[in-house]
């Protein structure tokens, strides 16, 4: 599902202005300069040519962190939360980033569903306060914004659950 998402983006990419932005393939990661072995793997990174050139930064500048999703189904909520949220908010991905992006597959129901999903274990597990609320950017979005171990570097999460035609999940 990811590569697709990913070739869709590039496909889209070559018809707009924003063709200064690259979609990389997923790549291992590693969370501090001094951790040694890759700690993590950043499911569709994003550069900027102009600010890799300007800089020769070969991280990436923007993260996309994908996951399978169901309202329904606890465990991938949990997943969601533990193997995509908090790797933005212990910094393992975008350390130095002020946002951070998250795709959720919805598998079965709505969109709104999962981020109800969602928003229930994070109840469930007493982080309320990270809860997924609806975003102004467009309908069937959503953010949450989380406090990080640098008190002046909290991360904005930008949540997009993406349903497949022909499906209850397609509806949102």
């Amino acid at each position: 599902m990811t590569e697709r998402l990913r070739d869709g983006m590039r496909i889209a990419l070559k018809n707009s202005p924003w063709k200064q932005i690259m979609v990389l393939p997923g790549t291992e990661s590693r969370s501090k300069s001094n951790v040694m072995l890759p700690d993590g793997r950043t499911d569709i990174p994003l550069a900027f040519v102009e600010i890799f050139l300007r800089t020769q930064e070969h991280d990436p500048h923007a993260i996309i962190e994908c996951k399978r999703i169901a309202g329904s189904d606890t465990h991938l909520c949990r997943e969601y939360v533990v193997e995509g949220m908090d790797r933005f908010i212990q910094e393992k991905y975008g350390e130095n980033h002020a946002i951070g992006f998250m795709v959720g597959y919805v598998l079965a129901g709505a969109p709104s569903e999962s981020a109800d999903g969602v928003n229930a274990y994070l109840r469930r597990v007493s982080r309320s306060v990270d809860r997924l609320a609806p975003s102004d950017i467009s309908d069937g979005t959503w953010q949450s914004l989380h406090a990080r171990s640098k008190p002046s570097m909290p991360i904005r999460l930008q949540h997009a659950f993406l349903g497949f035609a022909g499906t209850s999940a397609s509806r949102t």
